[in-house]
């Protein structure tokens, strides 16, 4: 499938700059997927002491992003931001592919 890219915003690159300056065991972010919700999809994220094997791994301005073999193609074509308002804070993949989300805007389909 080749090496999908996840571009980051500065402000994605950034903010996991901050999460990880307290964590010095922790080199990236782990981006995953699971089902869940009423649509079938959602995205994952925690902290990674390590590159998985099969993990694709985006580097981009000194941060490292690892992505899970099942996540890497519901990714491709995605870019990774975070976003803050006035009520929330959260990190977003802007998915192009994506068919449908859910109500709740918790889960996703392709």
């Amino acid at each position: 499938y080749g090496i999908p890219c996840l571009p980051l915003t500065p402000s994605a690159v950034h903010k996991i700059k901050q999460l990880l300056k307290d964590k010095p065991e922790h080199v990236g972010v782990k981006v995953g997927v699971r089902t869940r919700g009423c649509n079938g999809l959602s995205y994952t994220l925690e902290y990674a002491k390590t590159k998985g094997d099969s993990d694709e791994e985006v580097a981009q301005d000194g941060v490292r992003v690892f992505i899970e073999k099942k996540a890497q193609l519901t990714l491709l074509g995605s870019e990774m931001d975070y976003v803050e308002d006035k009520l929330s804070s959260e990190f977003v993949f802007n998915n192009p592919n994506i068919k449908g989300t859910c109500g709740c805007g918790e889960s996703f389909n392709i």
